[in-house]
């Protein structure tokens, strides 16, 4: 038996996926798009008596029923308040997690939108606003079951793992290796200068393309990352371009989250190290998922020599971007 066929998704056919949404009372018509999803596996299916539904098949052994459960909760006390996310639908009884052959899906209502033009400053202290509203929100509770930011676990482990794994190209490897230390120290510098900063429940992944916008503005999908962590980690992602452009960015953005929720200044400190992180921990991600095999057709540039020869050209940058003061306020 290939590596591929061992796959856990080698099982989720098409047949187990509509059979899946009648076990859990609904009419499935036979009508199914594939979305784009690595991590999990997402699908537009139709329905016999109604719109089309989204259907999320969770990565089997990546988090536990509790940690997924959590994340609805958190969804639907958003969807309550009013804010603009899209959380999983309930079910008669209740519950909004089903499981069928060892499988656990959770089911959505089918929100359309475009990315949200992030040049444009109403935009952006439109969006800060509800992000103020999220973090409102999440810091009147907090999680017990998901994870947290954690540096091991982005950020070392990432580095052990790529070092061991033999994916790395043997004239990267030293250079890996020199440039990951150096950035780990920076970074952990800059959270210990941040030590007891106001951990919060966070969407956790809110890059521009987890926001969909409309006529009606920006709603919020894909709450799979929410964690624990620092308010700024929210923000970070919608920051792109030379310091004074982000800077400015960081303005608008701040001007409607504080409308409801407070930014810690201080927290400024942690973006570049944040985004290191994410740097780190995405190329290990792809290597760990390397034996999916959507990742090979998705991805085919990575595990080459050109891939690696860039990636670490870019951590090198990131070394001065650490060593650069926080951005300024506007």
């Amino acid at each position: 038996m290939s590596e591929t066929d061992q796959h856990p998704y080698s099982r989720l056919m098409p047949d187990t996926i509509l059979n899946a949404l009648e076990s859990a009372g609904y009419q499935p018509d036979g009508g199914m798009l594939t979305l784009n999803s690595y991590e999990n596996r997402v699908y537009q299916i139709g329905m016999n008596d109604g719109p089309p539904l989204v259907a999320k098949f969770y990565r089997p052994g990546r988090w536990s029923t509790p940690a997924i459960l959590e994340e609805h909760r958190f969804s639907l006390a958003l969807a309550e308040s009013e804010i603009p996310v899209v959380a999983p639908l309930i079910g008669e009884n209740g519950e909004t997690l089903h499981q069928f052959e060892g499988f656990r899906f959770t089911l959505f209502l089918r929100r359309g939108g475009r990315w949200p033009e992030l040049e444009n400053p109403d935009n952006l202290e439109w969006i800060g606003r509800f992000m103020g509203r999220i973090h409102q929100l999440g810091a009147s509770d907090s999680f017990q079951y998901r994870a947290s930011i954690n540096l091991d676990e982005m950020g070392r482990d990432s580095i052990r793992y790529l070092l061991k794994s033999g994916i790395l190209p043997p004239e990267i490897e030293s250079g890996y290796r020199r440039t990951s230390d150096q950035l780990m120290q920076l970074i952990d510098d800059a959270f210990n200068t941040m030590k007891g900063y106001r951990a919060i429940r966070l969407h956790g992944d809110c890059h521009p393309g987890n926001i969909l916008w409309t006529e009606q503005g920006p709603h919020f999908v894909d709450l799979d990352d929410c964690r624990t962590g620092p308010a700024i980690q929210d923000l970070w992602m919608l920051l792109s371009g030379e310091r004074d452009e982000m800077a400015l960015q960081l303005s608008y953005l701040k001007e409607g989250y504080e409308t409801f929720y407070e930014l810690n200044s201080r927290e400024l400190i942690l973006i570049e190290p944040l985004r290191t992180l994410r740097m780190i921990h995405y190329a290990a991600w792809l290597a760990r998922r390397w034996s999916d095999p959507a990742f090979p057709t998705a991805f085919p540039w990575f595990n080459t020599t050109q891939y690696w020869q860039e990636h670490l050209a870019t951590l090198e940058q990131q070394i001065p971007a650490l060593e650069a003061p926080p951005l300024p306020l506007y």
